[in-house]
């Protein structure tokens, strides 16, 4: 069995690309999941079989100690030394891009963007997390619709189907926010809200706020160093809204050349091809 993972914050898709296997874990991004919970996830991926080799690509491993952590968590658990641990996004330009370059970016619970020379991600932005950065992502778009929410900026007739499908006071936000886990994960579950209501004047614009907040905060910083127009996008938030994502960047010069949802079947296609 040779395993291919692309783990991001809420969730991690596993799969084996010689059989074709595939199974779906708790997100593991480093930084938010401890030991305990690595290894519970393994421990169900492991039910496929036994792993002659992983290649692992998850949120939150561009830092070498966390970096490190994951892999020994897998060489324990899988019982094997050939391991490799990379970043999703790395693991979103291998999918999207395989040997061509290109502007890459990620749209999902969290977000991302970089060029990929073909090889390797040859420039990027430093990622702030979800406090400071994740424009354009799942996290944002809920953080954002639910201080629209709180202050009484959400029109009435949506604020009112808002509080029917998430029927918090604001005490039960607060705490949801700031002091239970996973927040991150728990803002973006708000997002679908806006992105099922795409037509609605309010949900759209507040769509194209966050996609353009990613643009200025992302992409408009690696255009000068790289003078490459050509866009391929990951993730969830991504897809669901292809059309306004195409539209925006088409305002601004830039081709979307391909959109994924999911990059593990890409990645099972770029490590087969090896």
């Amino acid at each position: 069995m040779i395993l291919v993972a692309d783990s991001g914050s809420t969730s991690t898709t596993w799969v084996d690309i010689l059989s074709g296997n595939k199974i779906v874990t708790a997100g593991l991004n480093p930084h938010f999941t401890d030991d305990t919970a690595f290894m519970s996830a393994f421990a169900e991926v492991s039910s496929l079989g036994h792993c002659d080799r992983v290649f692992f690509y998850g949120a939150g491993c561009g830092d070498e100690v966390q970096r490190m952590r994951v892999a020994r968590l897998l060489k324990k658990s899988f019982h094997t030394d050939i391991v490799a641990v990379e970043t999703d996004l790395l693991g979103a330009c291998r999918a999207a891009c395989a040997d061509h370059a290109g502007l890459v970016g990620i749209l999902g619970t969290g977000s991302n963007a970089c060029f990929y020379d073909g090889h390797d991600v040859a420039g990027r932005v430093a990622s702030t997390g979800y406090v400071l950065g994740d424009h354009g992502s799942g996290n944002h778009l809920g953080r954002l619709l639910l201080h629209d929410y709180l202050v009484g900026v959400m029109p009435s007739r949506l604020a009112e189907l808002f509080q029917t499908v998430f029927p918090y006071s604001y005490s039960e936000w607060m705490d949801r926010v700031y002091h239970q886990p996973h927040a991150n994960r728990f803002l973006a579950s708000l997002a679908p809200f806006a992105v099922r209501r795409i037509d609605d004047e309010y949900c759209k614009q507040l769509i194209l706020r966050v996609l353009d907040e990613w643009f200025d905060s992302q992409l408009a910083l690696l255009l000068p160093q790289t003078g490459c127009r050509e866009l391929y996008l990951v993730g969830g938030i991504a897809a669901a809204v292809e059309p306004l994502l195409k539209y925006l960047m088409k305002g601004k010069g830039i081709e979307v050349r391909g959109v994924l949802a999911d990059p593990v079947d890409g990645l099972c296609n770029y490590h087969m091809s090896r």
